[in-house]
């Protein structure tokens, strides 16, 4: 591994509080399940892998929005509490966005989100530096990260999660994008991408450069608790491994390793070590 320092990095994007359901089997359509237990958490794409990120060991500031109500000011001092800079997460107009998230026995979920304030997300006052690394994800405005492709002079990754169509000009910008399977094969745009990070789930992931794959790993073997935290997890070691200038396979090892752990715990931002601490 060479010996490169984790940079700085800037998270843009969704603030939620999340609201789980922990049943026995995900319901089918028009069907009620019994039996579950509810629990409420600090989640949103966005501070999910913000959080992560300052837990791998990195310095982190989150660009995003709260409503101005009880859940804002508590996303906002958990956000604090692990260490992540808040001073570019403003008040909206609307709430603060919710998730509702039904989870199974195996881990599985289902998630559906309410934007409130994430639907105002801009950069209205916010800059950045050639060294911070940008992280930034599809559950605020399509106009905000477009915009980050013509203001980020530095690395610029995407997770294009949910699946949107994206704008040739900024499929060219971007630097790395991360998707699962299913968002790889519904944005075809992103075989002409640099660099794009394929998750398969319990089966590993890959990373394809120009449409041609350059690594691939399997997943740790792990006793799943819950999936919802796993892909933000990963997205945020990805990220800081691949600006650390880890090799793809060094990179993609321990994306996956943080990705097996968080799985481990419930809830979308799980407890986790030094990003080095993957590799060993």
């Amino acid at each position: 591994m060479a010996a490169h320092s984790i940079p700085p990095l800037v998270v843009v994007g969704s603030i939620n509080v999340d609201l789980t359901a922990s049943v026995a089997r995900l319901p089918g359509p028009g069907e009620t399940v019994l039996g579950g237990t509810l629990s409420r958490q600090p989640g949103g794409k966005g501070a999910n892998q913000a959080v992560a990120a300052a837990r791998l060991g990195a310095s982190v500031r989150m660009v995003g929005a709260v409503g101005d109500d009880a859940d804002g000011r508590w996303m906002l001092e958990n956000l604090a509490d692990t260490g992540v800079g808040v001073g570019d997460v403003w008040l909206g107009d609307a709430a603060t966005g919710t998730a509702l998230i039904t989870v199974d026995e195996s881990g599985e979920n289902q998630i559906a989100v309410c934007q409130g304030a994430n639907a105002d997300v801009g950069l209205d006052g916010v800059s950045f530096t050639t060294d911070e690394a940008v992280l930034v994800q599809l559950e605020i405005p399509l106009a905000t990260v477009e915009m980050l492709a013509q203001t980020v002079p530095g690395f610029l990754a995407v997770n294009a999660a949910p699946a949107t169509s994206l704008p040739h000009v900024l499929v060219e910008r971007v630097d790395l994008f991360i998707v699962n399977e299913t968002e790889y094969e519904l944005l075809p745009e992103l075989r002409d991408a640099r660099l794009v990070a394929v998750t398969y789930g319990a089966a590993g992931a890959a990373l394809v450069e120009r449409g041609e794959e350059v690594a691939r790993v399997p997943a740790p073997k792990v006793r799943a608790i819950s999936s919802v935290g796993a892909g933000d997890a990963f997205c945020a070691a990805l990220t800081l491994a691949l600006c650390a200038r880890w090799s793809y396979e060094e990179a993609l090892r321990a994306a996956c390793a943080v990705g097996a752990d968080a799985v481990t715990h419930i809830g979308a931002q799980p407890p986790l070590r030094a990003l080095a601490s993957y590799l060993g």
